[in-house]
């Protein structure tokens, strides 16, 4: 059970440990650590390896040490970088198993919120750099340098290496900085209930971060244009909610009438925000509904709560960002 994270490039998984949290149970009930001595398919990547970017730590071992440092306060992982064989199944009416030679951390230490199963059994990162699983499947030639990620409502979603979207989705160009490559798009327009707003700003598409954060002035537009629109009670500040805007459920509500948010990206394509609530218990049988969006100092981030309800299609090869509603199943 691994947290799939369009912010950051290494796959690494909780290996030999020194410092890990205890393996997640995954869906066959199984939990266990990736032990490369235990894989007749695992090789030690060499600290004379391209994919090795701290040869200058290396030791007498000459194996490649690597150390991932995230955004979040204190979390990081380090361990060793080894080759191993990833399974991977086709979709089409005769599937079949593709294995495919790709590159992960063997992650001894692990930080921070890493501690507090922020990514259960390890963390895949999606991200632009070479050491990614979708750049090393596109190097190998094995997909088209693109792969989506379906969201559904109800929590189920999927990922498909190589799906270059389709012909009627909404799309929006890439800007990729090469010094600091992430998957960056330009918002010019918010619309909250049909009102549009020309609002100028750049913003991280990131499937590792869970809520949306916005800095100013983008921020307190969508906040304070949404709770004007919102019939209901706004609930007392609380320091355990991270979210400003609360608003009580009454008993058997699960949510509140909300007005629509649409983000205009450069392109003139229109980013719809399906649910940018959350609901959050704050005792036995007393819950509010919180837009879920925390203020950010600086960076904006579209996290994965805005992407609810839609196949979002990262394209590397055309440099898009492609979006659809869609049902994930």
């Amino acid at each position: 059970m691994v947290a799939l994270d369009t912010g950051s490039d290494l796959f690494w998984l909780p290996c030999q440990c020194d410092s890990c949290t205890p393996p997640a149970t995954a869906a066959s009930g199984s939990a266990s650590f990736y032990n490369p001595g235990m894989s007749s398919t695992s090789k030690v990547i060499p600290c004379s390896s391209n994919f090795c970017d701290l040869q200058k730590e290396c030791s007498t071992t000459s194996q490649c040490p690597y150390k991932m440092v995230y955004v979040s306060a204190g979390t990081s992982s380090s361990g060793f970088l080894v080759e191993d064989v990833l399974y991977l199944s086709t979709e089409n009416s005769h599937p079949h198993i593709l294995k495919a030679q790709i590159m992960l951390g063997c992650g001894q230490t692990q930080t921070g919120s890493f501690l507090d199963a922020a990514a259960p059994n390890g963390l895949f990162g999606l991200g632009i750099d070479k050491a990614s699983v979708p750049s090393i499947l596109a190097q190998k030639g094995l997909i088209p340098n693109s792969f989506s990620m379906c969201f559904g409502r109800d929590g189920i979603g999927r990922i498909n290496f190589g799906d270059q979207g389709s012909s009627d989705q909404q799309e929006t160009p890439l800007d990729i900085n090469q010094r600091h490559p992430t998957y960056t798009i330009s918002i010019t327009g918010i619309a909250i209930e049909n009102k549009l707003t020309d609002l100028e700003f750049s913003t991280i598409f990131d499937t590792g971060t869970s809520f949306t954060y916005l800095a100013d002035p983008a921020y307190t537009y969508i906040t304070q244009t949404f709770h004007a629109q919102v019939q209901a009670n706004r609930h007392a500040a609380d320091s355990r909610i991270p979210f400003e805007y609360c608003y009580d459920l009454s008993s058997g509500e699960a949510r509140i009438p909300t007005p629509d948010i649409i983000l205009r990206t450069v392109s003139g394509s229109l980013f719809p925000v399906i649910d940018p609530g959350q609901v959050i218990s704050i005792q036995e049988h007393e819950y509010v509904y919180c837009l879920a969006i925390v203020k950010s100092m600086k960076l904006n981030i579209i996290g994965q709560n805005f992407m609810t309800g839609l196949r979002v299609v990262f394209d590397r090869e055309r440099r898009i960002l492609g979006w659809k509603k869609f049902n994930c199943k």
